[in-house]
């Protein structure tokens, strides 16, 4: 299967469950159970430099299966990578190739919630309905694919994410992904806000000491989308291309602490970190560990 195939497969999956969601629930109603939650807290980054966004996924098909469902609990792992200094947590919610849910996301944004650490959305959205869907889930943010929708559908799952009070991350796979997350970025930066489901996080939390909210990112996934194997290089090829005005996140390939070392030498502002996280045996461990090697990278590059 090829990336575009793997990647339209993955959309039309989606854009089904929007169908089957949308005749259980309509989107009034949807806005409704939105309007009706607290603000989620808000994607904030430490002035040392190098953050984490820890990831939650039981399964991923270039790894094969990462946990057993009936072994896993979502709040607690959510936990365990806040106490390691995480600043945001990735929760899958596709549930055909990465055995993921909303329920997984609504029990990791609901325990992340004291700590003052928002969950993220991570799965393959193509509707403005999925956005209002995560965040009456309980999430702060959203992935969004750039490779896989045209550019009016981009429009409005950002619109819907800006509108939603979430933090987005524009994941991008090559340059021309990446010149179009600058178009993008640019575009939102003026774009008025059609609706907004609940209050706002801005009016309602405050930023932790010390640190700056965010409300975009852009990140590289250095996977090839047909061998669904990490690409060596491709992070430290394209960071010079992204854009400077938003924090930038390395996607997949790091599993170490001396990965994080490296794409946070190479000017990475934080890194995305599932597979390594979910297989290995001290979790919160190495998150702290990858944290202190970007931040010491940092402060060596400036």
């Amino acid at each position: 299967m090829s990336g575009g195939d793997f990647l339209q497969a993955m959309a039309q999956a989606s854009q089904q469950r929007v169908l089957v969601a949308r005749q259980k629930l309509s989107e009034n109603g949807l806005l409704k159970q939105a309007m009706a939650t607290a603000p989620p807290p808000p994607l904030v980054r430490n002035t040392a430099g190098f953050d984490l966004i820890a990831e939650l996924k039981l399964r991923s098909p270039a790894v094969g299966q990462l946990r057993a469902a009936a072994q896993e609990d979502p709040a607690k792992r959510a936990l365990r990578y806040a106490e390691a200094g995480a600043a945001a947590v990735s929760v899958l919610t596709e549930p055909s190739r990465f055995d993921g849910s909303l329920a997984h996301l609504s029990a990791a944004g609901g325990a992340l919630r004291a700590m003052r650490i928002p969950a993220m959305r991570k799965d393959f959205l193509v509707d403005p309905y999925q956005i209002v869907e995560a965040r009456a889930a309980g999430a702060g943010g959203v992935l969004i694919i750039l490779r896989m929708l045209s550019r009016p559908q981009l429009d409005e799952l950002c619109s819907a994410a800006k509108a939603c009070g979430l933090f987005a991350l524009l994941e991008a796979f090559d340059e021309a992904d990446i010149d179009l997350a600058h178009e993008i970025l640019a575009a939102q930066v003026e774009e008025p806000v059609p609706f907004r489901a609940g209050p706002s996080r801005s009016a309602n939390s405050r930023s932790r000491p010390g640190m700056t909210p965010v409300q975009w990112l852009v990140g590289v996934n250095c996977r090839d989308l047909s061998t669904l194997q990490v690409v060596p290089g491709r992070l430290e090829e394209l960071v010079q291309r992204l854009p400077t005005q938003v924090p930038r996140v390395a996607e997949s390939g790091v599993a170490t602490p001396e990965d994080a070392r490296r794409v946070a030498a190479a000017g990475y502002d934080m890194a995305l970190v599932g597979s390594a996280l979910m297989s290995g045996t001290d979790p919160g461990a190495l998150a702290h560990e990858m944290i202190l090697a970007g931040r010491r990278a940092r402060h060596q590059w400036y």
